[in-house]
């Protein structure tokens, strides 16, 4: 069976796009393969800077012969009608059409078309000019007077197909004036002469002998291996960083590790500073003294060039550009050390966060209120957290931050460290935007959790508020990192906070901006978060401020009141897609949120069970639920439990009413039900005491001895008896199943 070899080499492909345009190029060209009838064994594609290439193993040498029946008109049909046909299926006469009967159609004729089948070399070549003329390159670009469009200009093609015994075939066709071929380049200095290629093994071998190391994971590993080795004969040891890493050799075809230096004296700049500036100006690699700690003043660079002198050149090229950036690093950091961090929070005031919702520094104004709130419930000093969130945003406006916007916090708590503020309050600066990822960690200072938690929750209330929620794949405020981020905090610090109870505080602070700060704070101070909620509806306008202020309470106040309600849900689906990841199912944590989706709606309404917000509770429900069902018993309880829930659904629909009335111990008169209702008399109290002492174990444990009263009153007992009366009351028995099933939790959502 034949191998494919195709290889599309350009000017430098930008590193961030080399595997994803790989990929791409191996589902193009191998689901072409397939469309057309051909199987292979296996696909592999690599990226250099310069080139794509694909090679697809034991290709099938063409496809099948394929029989396609056409059906024609009905015996008999006008002559225009059966001459059309007769053209259209490609006879000769309509005798070469078979006649089919059917019973309901009668007869008809039916032509039989044969596609023979055609060779790989045929279907490659005809495939691959659609697919380099439509690869979905993210930034594409035309040169010289063509029309071909690639990510840089395309040079050459390389295309051969054929057994491992014999000389393959190369492949003919033309894309853009580029016409396929055997021949490829090296290395663009190092060996820039063309040679030809056959199939892979040669390919890859040539290509080293012309110093392009094909693999990227090959490039990848050689780099991190001789930079080890640098770093290790000079006593230090590399700071690896994957993100970099990748990227570098995703810039080099032949690399070659080199160690730089810079002055000393620029170590006095945060170890942060040093490393965003040698990384994002030079794509290097940082080294760090084992002997102190902390960083050295050496740094790995990654060259595509097997230099003559060594690389003495080039790593004196890259000290200049290094020492240039060290230098205004650290007149940057000098200079934000003169000023205290609060004289630059005012600056907050004239940088628009959103055009709806004020500058950052009204943003500022009600974290620093909402954390001052939730302090403690997470067992932080509220005067330490209020200050935190006042100087949390504040480097934004400083020179590094300005320099470097990835450093923000990170500056914040260098310099809130240096003019002395508390360890606990600097820490939260850097630490409140965490955590920013699945794999970021978060915060578990008190402080920062605190004003982590209020910089979250008024993102999610505030953009909730004017309607920019996210929609399928697009986030553009993060919103779901900011929930994601609240649960973790939650979960991983073990906090008992009823999260969408701080929502209607969070969106007090939204109302009259920018001047509501006090006038919340004496709200917040009144009352809880249901009497909050009353004041929308009830306070006169004197109380709530000015005529304003009143204006913009009234317009939003529905949504401030479905806002726990509506972030419930959200934060539901956040919170399944962490257990998913934990390997939780997704269903159960529906059963524990739904217990109390019924108590709000988007008018306020309440109901007679409170939802279910508190998020560490949950995870433990869940995971009790998930033992509980993995039993014999929870399997057995689970379908008695929809059983009874059938029955009472197709009833009630059919009489339109509710069965949820209480059962009459008179007109209980088989054992069987006799027996159930002193179980479920038994159960239900015990499994209530139980989750409302969190011991969702034992919850569990009082439901399963309804196991057994269960399949015997099903065994039985018929639910609809003749009488009216003995049937209204069994029904009102299986409610009562229900009722205590739900104690614990919906099993209506278990699938």
């Amino acid at each position: 069976m034949p191998d494919l070899l195709i290889e599309l080499l350009s000017e430098e492909i930008p590193a961030r796009m080399q595997a994803r345009a790989a990929e791409d190029l191996k589902a193009l060209v191998t689901g072409a393969l397939v469309d057309a009838g051909l199987t292979y064994e296996g696909a592999t594609a690599f990226a250099t800077p310069r080139r794509l290439t694909l090679a697809v193993a034991g290709l099938t040498a063409r496809s099948p012969d394929m029989v396609e029946e056409r059906k024609g008109p009905r015996v008999g049909a006008p002559e225009k009608a059966l001459e059309g046909f007769v053209k259209g299926a490609g006879l000769g006469s309509i005798a070469e059409a078979r006649v089919v009967s059917d019973p309901k159609k009668g007869d008809y004729y039916v032509a039989e078309l044969k596609k023979p089948g055609r060779s790989a070399e045929a279907i490659v070549s005809e495939a691959m000019p659609e697919i380099i003329r439509g690869f979905p390159w993210p930034k594409s670009m035309r040169w010289g007077t063509g029309s071909l469009r690639w990510v840089r200009p395309l040079h050459s093609i390389v295309a051969t197909l054929g057994p491992e015994t014999e000389e393959p075939a190369v492949l003919d066709f033309e894309v853009g004036g580029i016409r396929s071929g055997n021949l490829t380049r090296g290395h663009r200095f190092l060996a820039p002469e063309p040679f030809a290629v056959r199939r892979l093994d040669d390919y890859v071998a040539g290509l080293e002998r012309a110093k392009v190391v094909l693999d990227p994971a090959r490039r990848r590993d050689i780099i991190l291996h001789d930079a080890r080795d640098l770093a290790f004969a000079q006593g230090l040891e590399l700071v690896e960083d994957e993100g970099l890493l990748a990227e570098v050799a995703g810039l080099v075809e032949w690399p070659v590790v080199l160690m730089g230096s810079f002055e000393a004296r620029f170590l006095d700049i945060p170890a942060e500073v040093i490393r965003a500036t040698i990384r994002a100006n030079q794509k290097c690699f940082v080294l760090r003294d084992p002997r102190t700690g902390g960083l050295a003043n050496r740094f790995i660079l990654v060259s595509n060039m097997a230099a003559a002198d060594g690389g003495a050149t080039i790593v004196a090229g890259n000290e200049r550009v290094i020492r240039a950036r060290l230098t205004d690093a650290k007149f940057f950091w000098e200079q934000d050390l003169s000023r205290p961090l609060d004289s630059l929070a005012p600056k907050l005031d004239a940088i628009t966060f959103h055009d709806k919702l004020g500058t950052q520094g009204d943003r500022v104004r009600r974290i620093a209120t909402l954390a001052e709130e939730l302090a403690p419930l997470v067992g932080a000093d509220p005067a330490k957290a209020r200050r935190a969130a006042e100087l949390a945003k504040a480097d934004l406006v400083s020179g590094m931050v300005g320099e470097f916007p990835e450093l923000q916090g990170v500056m914040g708590r260098y310099y809130a460290t240096r003019q002395g503020e508390d360890p606990s309050v600097a820490t939260a600066i850097e630490e409140h935007y965490k955590p920013q990822g699945p794999s970021d960690r978060v915060p578990t200072d008190p402080v920062s959790i605190a004003v982590a938690l209020a910089d979250k929750l008024d993102m999610l209330v505030g953009f909730w508020a004017i309607d920019e929620k996210p929609t399928g794949s697009k986030d553009p405020f993060a919103l779901r990192r900011a929930a994601l981020g609240v649960i973790r905090i939650v979960l991983e610090n073990e906090l008992r906070i009823e999260v969408t109870r701080e929502v209607p505080k969070a969106a007090l602070l939204h109302i009259g901006r920018p001047r509501s700060a006090d006038w919340a704070r004496g709200i917040l101070a009144r009352g809880s978060p249901g009497w909050i909620q009353k004041q929308f509806l009830r306070s006169d306008p004197g109380e709530r401020g000015s005529p304003e202020m009143h204006a913009a309470i009234e317009d939003l106040r529905g949504r401030v009141l479905a806002l726990p309600f509506n972030l419930l849900a959200f934060f539901a689906d956040r919170l399944k897609v962490q257990l998913r990841e934990q390997g939780a199912r997704h269903d159960l944590v529906d059963a524990v949120f739904a217990l109390g989706q019924e108590a709000g709606s988007a008018g306020g309404a309440t109901g007679t069970q409170e939802p279910q917000d508190d998020l560490l509770l949950i995870v433990r429900r869940v995971e009790a639920l998930g033992k509980f069902l993995d039993t014999e018993d929870g399997k057995t309880l689970l379908a008695g439990y929809r059983r009874a829930v059938n029955i009472i659904g197709i009833e009630e629909k059919k009489d339109g009413r509710a069965y949820d009335g209480p059962v009459d111990p008179a007109r209980l008169v088989d054992p069987a039900e006799q027996a159930l209702a002193a179980a479920i008399d038994a159960a239900e109290p015990r499994a209530k005491a139980a989750v409302e002492a969190e011991d969702f174990a034992a919850a569990m444990t009082a439901l399963a001895s309804l196991r057994a009263p269960v399949d015997a009153f099903f065994e039985a007992v018929m639910v609809n008896a003749p009488d009216p009366a003995s049937r209204e009351n069994r029904l009102n028995l299986l409610a009562r199943i229900r009722a205590a099933v739900h104690t614990v939790a919906d099993f209506s959502r278990i699938q």
